[in-house]
């Protein structure tokens, strides 16, 4: 009896350090890309869809490239005249459980600003996207210029 206690008070304590493991976020990222505003523009934008195949819904909090002085989440919002703005995002993009999120041109999306290069049709960027749950993921985006979705 002694020996099943102690495995049982083993278990409970490995389990009781990772308590969420089997609910916490899973994220994929598809159908990502990146693109320049206008040829040599000093701001660029990506956009994705983020699919959260956990059962947890996550956020993502964040992005880091090298590719720019800046990298922010932003949306348009409408203002009081009705005309939509681009404005920085407060307390991150969610991602539902076992859900999607797409960032997508007139929505959320991943700035860029200050670019230290060109944004070049064939290349791509490094981007780290930083969540919540999932922590964080670098995916290498391709550029398209020409995209209009």
């Amino acid at each position: 009896m002694t020996r099943f206690l102690c495995l049982l008070a083993t278990a409970l304590t490995l389990w009781s350090v990772n308590p969420a493991s089997a609910e916490e976020a899973a994220i994929r990222v598809e159908d990502a890309y990146v693109r320049a505003a206008r040829p040599n523009a000093p701001v660029g934008a990506a956009f994705m869809i983020l699919v959260n195949t956990g059962d947890a819904p996550d956020t993502l909090i964040g992005a880091a490239s090298d590719a720019a002085e800046r990298v922010e989440l932003h949306t348009h919002i409408a203002d009081a005249d009705g005309i939509m703005r681009m404005r920085p995002v407060e307390g991150g993009i969610s991602v539902p459980a076992n859900g999607s999120h797409a960032l997508k041109r007139g929505g959320d999306h991943v700035m860029f600003m200050g670019l230290r290069e060109a944004m070049e049709p064939g290349g791509s960027v490094t981007v780290t996207l930083i969540f919540e749950t999932a922590g964080e993921i670098e995916v290498e985006i391709p550029v398209d210029l020409e995209r209009q979705e």
